[in-house]
């Protein structure tokens, strides 16, 4: 039945909704104004002050630490000289060129410091420094300073220098053993070189510590490849702090700060493909960099606390066969004779878990520790022999940081012909096998490759090594080894005791395959 009102209702509804519809419409393609469609404004309320105040103290803190390191940080600028190649002219033609060798070659280079006393002592990297000629020094006020080489240590990359001035402005050393991983920190540096007012003077980044004890091995390998070097390149200490916290070139030498403004470390390296910050900057820790220090100003040397091991990091099947409560401590892999290790007897195999209290998480990490030591200095050990715990007090030595024995080189890796529990293929080391080798006479059983990610690749073994044991059992043929492992069920750790050319010997755990 039809009804009009209904009808009625619908009609006024259709043309309603077209109406909407088509200022909607009109809105969007630009045809109303606000005189049409105003819309509606919502105020944003305003943010209490209170509300943000967590955000503000830490920016003010980062403020007030940057302005109260600042001025005691300094730009380094370094001259030196190096000649030239000798030219080959010939003897009609030198009236114009001068004698030969005769034009040494200005190089500058330079960096960051940090004034760590009010009479001009300065704490920088070696680096930064190194080869100097002579050194300028400028303060954030814009005097410079001719300064001097009080002392260098090539194996912390720490050195000190200094200014005849008094009444300077300085840093207060803080702790890096107390720095958690996750704690904000300021880098500074002054990168700037001339005094040209627009090359980055006193730049401040903040971040967050991100990773401690980061053993690099870049001091390591330039030691060992820098012919000017005396020392042993074995004596490193390479134990970083590793930060977020923007680092490039010029801010070496700068200090790391904590959130009080207290030095906890030197800002020394970065780790890039491109040659510039991607985010991981690495700093020395500023204990390790005051007990440098200390020695530098006081003997002009370093004398380094000794304690006369070799050693590896622990691994997860040597915690298991020493029975270790946790993967933690340095596997002893060798003892000096006549050092102090020796002395009160320790052995190689053993496993020490700690000094003074203080686990030891890394080889680096134990180095670290005892170079915060002084020589005859007592320390407290804790070790594992035979899965029981011992404690000793060792008396610590000097480093002999200036005797450098030559070390073999790393005999080339093969090619696996086989594969067997350890992921390795022995021989006989027989005379024939023997000119292929760097030992001098034939005997024993020889590694003679190592399966590419197998079980003993990824403890470190290479080929070239003797087998001279395993489980303590002595293997004089490659019949020995395959009849100890064939004792050995799959996954369980076994012990081989190795021989290298030069006479030293290690024992490494390794898990057989399963």
């Amino acid at each position: 039945m039809f009804d009009p009102l209904r009808a009625k209702a619908r009609i006024i509804v259709i043309i309603a909704l077209g109406f909407v519809g088509g200022l909607g419409l009109a809105s969007v393609l630009g045809w109303t104004g606000p005189s049409y469609a105003m819309p509606s404004i919502t105020r944003v309320p305003q943010v209490s002050e209170e509300s943000v105040r967590p955000a503000l103290d830490l920016s003010a803190a980062f403020a007030n630490a940057a302005e109260s390191v600042t001025p005691a940080v300094v730009r380094i600028e370094v001259t030196s000289t190096r000649q030239r190649p000798t030219m080959q002219v010939p003897e009609g033609f030198r009236q114009f060129f001068g004698p030969e060798g005769s034009d040494p070659e200005i190089e500058f280079g330079g960096g960051s410091g940090f004034l760590i006393s009010n009479d001009g002592y300065i704490l920088t990297n070696n680096h930064v420094v190194e080869g100097a000629d002579e050194i300028r020094v400028y303060l954030t006020d814009g005097r410079y300073y001719f300064a001097s080489v009080v002392g260098t240590d090539p194996t912390t990359d720490v050195a000190v220098v200094k200014i005849e001035e008094e009444g300077l402005s300085f840093l207060s050393l803080g702790s890096s053993k107390d720095l958690r991983v996750g704690e904000w920190v300021l880098a500074i540096g002054n990168p700037g070189l001339g005094g040209a007012p627009d090359q980055l003077e006193y730049t401040v980044t903040a971040g967050i510590v991100s990773a401690k004890g980061r053993p690099l091995q870049l001091i390591q390998r330039e030691l060992a490849q820098d012919p000017n070097f005396e020392g042993d390149s074995r004596f490193a200490i390479e134990d970083y702090i590793q930060t977020d916290a923007v680092i490039n070139r010029g801010n070496s030498g700068g200090p790391m700060v904590n959130i009080l403004g207290q030095a906890v470390g030197i800002n020394s390296a970065i780790f890039s493909p491109s040659g510039t910050y991607v985010g991981y900057g690495f700093a020395i820790p500023i204990d390790l960099a005051a007990r440098v220090m200390e020695d530098l100003i006081e003997f002009g040397r370093v004398r380094r606390a000794w304690l006369g091991v070799s050693m590896q990091p622990v691994a997860p099947e040597d915690a298991e066969i020493y029975d270790l409560p946790d993967v933690a401590g340095v596997h002893i892999q060798g003892v000096t004779e006549g050092g102090p290790a020796q002395s009160v007897g320790l052995e190689q195999g053993d496993v020490l878990y700690s000094v003074d209290g203080t686990v030891v998480r890394s080889s680096n990490g134990l180095q670290n520790l005892i170079a915060q030591k002084r020589p005859r200095d007592e320390v407290t050990i804790l070790y594992y022999r035979d899965g029981s715990p011992r404690e000793t007090r060792i008396r610590l030595g000097e480093a002999p940081l200036n005797a450098a024995p030559v070390e073999a080189s790393a005999p080339e890796r093969e090619t696996p012909t086989e594969q067997d529990q350890l992921g390795i293929t022995v021989e006989l080391l027989t005379p024939d096998l023997l000119p292929r080798t760097r030992f001098t006479e034939p005997g024993g059983v020889l590694i003679t490759g190592v399966t590419r990610l197998g079980p003993a690749a990824r403890r470190g073994i290479g080929p070239g090594a003797k087998i001279l044991a395993i489980n303590d059992e002595p293997i004089q043929t490659p019949d020995d080894v395959r009849r100890v492992l064939r004792t050995a069920e799959a996954g369980q750790v076994v012990s081989l005791r190795l021989g290298s050319p030069d006479g030293t010997t290690s024992v490494v755990n390794v898990r057989t395959a399963r």
